[in-house]
């Protein structure tokens, strides 16, 4: 996993992390937020994370390219009513579960790693 360990998630909030996942990705792809930033800017989601009792989600998300993170975020931000109702309404669960945006730094974490992996001094160490 990403962002944690699978151990310490049951299997039902990974299931239902990935279904919330997959609602929140389409939505974004086929525009149905009307809002300009989003519909200007791919979007990836990347990671749901639900809490155990399944009333709270950690969305995980990064633009296309890094760009304009902050302004994606906070149009996220904004539509987190209508994107809550959204997903309550695709997905059959007793409570409709919180959304919270996070920009997902896994991608920097793992460009970081590689270009130190590529540094001269550590190329020639692993020959």
């Amino acid at each position: 996993m990403k962002h944690s360990e699978a151990g310490d998630r049951s299997v039902r909030t990974l299931r239902v992390g990935e279904q919330v996942r997959h609602v929140l990705a389409e939505i974004l792809q086929r525009g149905d937020v009307h809002d300009d930033t989003l519909a200007s800017h791919l979007v990836s989601v990347t990671e749901v994370r639900m809490s155990p009792d399944l009333r709270n989600a950690t969305v995980f998300v990064k633009p296309l390219l890094g760009r304009d993170e902050e302004v994606v975020l906070k149009a996220l931000r904004t539509n987190t009513a209508f994107l809550q109702r959204e997903v309550a309404r695709r997905i059959n669960l007793k409570y409709a579960a919180k959304l919270k945006f996070i920009a997902d730094e896994s991608f920097d974490e793992g460009s970081h790693i590689d270009s130190l992996l590529r540094a001269p001094g550590v190329a020639r160490d692993l020959d």
